[in-house]
């Protein structure tokens, strides 16, 4: 029944203008932040923390509103791919063709920002990607989402030991694997470093796959630009990262959080970034 459901939903937001669904999203996203004490207290805490110690406008409302956003421009975009890739405006896009020519591949990190789905679309134009996802644990959910983000020269993979064996390989082919680095890893994955001056558990895994070949590391946005007008696509290439597993971890949190800087409403406040993961060790006396 659940799969039905959303299938119907995914099927109405498919012929649906992104206007109409990004306005949809935006009432669904200040209705989960009203109607959930829970929602509202992680939102609030990791948005208004970050909003505190850089200064900017306090802006709960459009945050949240966002929110519901982030998730809406995801399925227009999984539904709709050639009308998504003709609302993208591109920039910078010759560091990305400097990087995958210098032959050693590309390590592709998107957070979770904006309309951050049409990213590995828009390489696939280009050359094939891989992408590490963490199934659901709900197989229909899976499915589902499976289905969505399907698209010709997108290869998904799971975060697991086979997963990490698929992308080695297409780093060895010259080609493009994307990782979701804002994504807290499993127990024993991850190491503690700040993010936004908080211990928070993070994979240095990108660092691991770059550094076996010298791989050239991207920083991947797409700012949504307004009510239907698509998404501004941005990549910023990092510095090589660290052999260090700790700080190559926290120099990709502090190219996570510049990420965010430039659209902080647009970030999924609502994901708790700061959770401690069954197995991990306990992270640091902040002290």
């Amino acid at each position: 029944m659940r799969k039905l459901l959303l299938n119907l939903i995914l099927n109405t937001i498919a012929v649906l203008p992104l206007c109409l669904v990004q306005v949809m999203g935006a009432v669904l996203g200040m209705l989960a932040y009203v109607g959930s004490a829970q929602y509202r207290a992680l939102f609030r805490t990791q948005y208004e923390a970050v909003v505190k110690q850089y200064h900017l406008p306090h802006q709960i409302w459009r945050a949240s509103a966002a929110s519901g956003q982030l998730f809406s421009d995801s399925l227009w975009i999984w539904r709709n791919p050639k009308k998504a890739l003709d609302l993208v405006e591109i920039q910078d896009w010759h560091l990305v063709e400097e990087a995958i020519g210098e032959g050693h591949g590309l390590v592709m990190l998107t957070p979770h920002l904006g309309g951050f789905e049409i990213i590995p679309r828009v390489l696939a134009q280009h050359f094939p990607a891989t992408i590490l996802y963490r199934p659901s644990r709900q197989a229909w959910l899976n499915d589902i989402v499976e289905a969505g983000r399907a698209y010709p020269n997108m290869h998904f993979v799971p975060t697991n030991l086979h997963g990490v064996r698929q992308m080695t390989r297409a780093l060895t082919r010259g080609e493009a694997i994307g990782i979701l680095p804002d994504q807290v890893p499993s127990g024993g994955e991850g190491v503690w470093v700040p993010f936004f001056r908080r211990p928070a558990y993070t994979t240095p895994l990108p660092a691991r796959l770059a550094n076996r070949n010298h791989t050239p590391v991207v920083m991947f946005t797409a700012i949504r630009k307004g009510l239907g007008k698509g998404w501004l696509m941005q990549a910023k290439r990092l510095a090589q990262l660290s052999d260090d597993s700790t700080i190559a971890a926290s120099e990709i949190n502090a190219a996570i959080e510049q990420a965010i800087l430039l659209a902080p409403n647009q970030f999924i406040w609502a994901y708790n970034r700061y959770k401690h993961p069954s197995g991990a060790e306990l992270p640091p006396d902040p002290s």
